[in-house]
């Protein structure tokens, strides 16, 4: 079976990430600066052929996948199972004010606790192992459905982070130690049931004068 080219897109801004608070599954859309890294996103593939373009149905990653399909008149394809991890009690909450309620439950996300649950909130939250198998197993299924073809998925940090130890084979349990940004430009082959890194943390597009010349 033939090879798929996928680009795997991080969602541009958000406010929330602006003030480092934790979004999960809560429906927060893209700020003017995440606009503008969109749109730059955009023209930065607008030279590359995408047979399809499929997002979390997460309005931040809905509004970025389509700026990218739209010059191409390309559908977004939306798919529940690339949104981000869902974190239960924690999401809405800025950092320090997780760390201060749920302090035991903080402490073993931070020790990288795969197996580990945040206390349930308007959603049940998932473990780390939960949501890497959701998100990986996402990922390759729209890459077995376009062989031979090129796609392009926007998704968020934690689908971004998933896929990432998928290609290197890296433990679960890891430190995160490497970027995860947002309209960064993330490449990925699939082949042999496998996903392949290409290329990681491409955000050139997104330098002060690449976005000025969007203005």
């Amino acid at each position: 079976m033939s090879s798929t080219n996928i680009i795997l897109i991080r969602h541009g801004e958000t406010a929330w990430n602006a003030e480092r608070r934790l979004q999960g599954h809560i429906d927060i859309a893209l700020n003017g600066e995440g606009q503008r890294q969109a749109e730059a996103l955009a023209a930065a593939l607008a030279g590359e052929r995408l047979d399809a373009v499929i997002a979390s149905d997460l309005q931040r990653a809905l509004q970025t996948a389509q700026a990218v399909a739209g010059a191409r008149r390309l559908p977004v394809r939306q798919d529940a199972a690339l949104r981000e991890r869902c974190y239960g009690g924690f999401e809405g909450l800025l950092y320090a004010e997780i760390e201060q309620r749920f302090p035991r439950e903080f402490a073993a996300w931070q020790a990288r606790d795969i197996d580990a649950l945040m206390p349930h909130g308007a959603r049940q939250a998932e473990s780390f192992r939960q949501f890497y198998a959701r998100s990986v197993g996402a990922i390759l299924s729209w890459a077995e459905a376009h062989p031979g073809q090129s796609i392009a998925i926007v998704a968020h940090g934690g689908v971004l982070e998933c896929a990432y130890r998928a290609a290197l084979g890296l433990p679960l349990e890891t430190p995160r130690n490497f970027p995860v940004l947002n309209a960064s430009i993330n490449r990925f082959e699939f082949a042999a049931g496998k996903l392949q890194l290409q290329s990681w943390g491409e955000v050139a597009h997104l330098a002060p004068r690449a976005l000025d010349e969007l203005s």
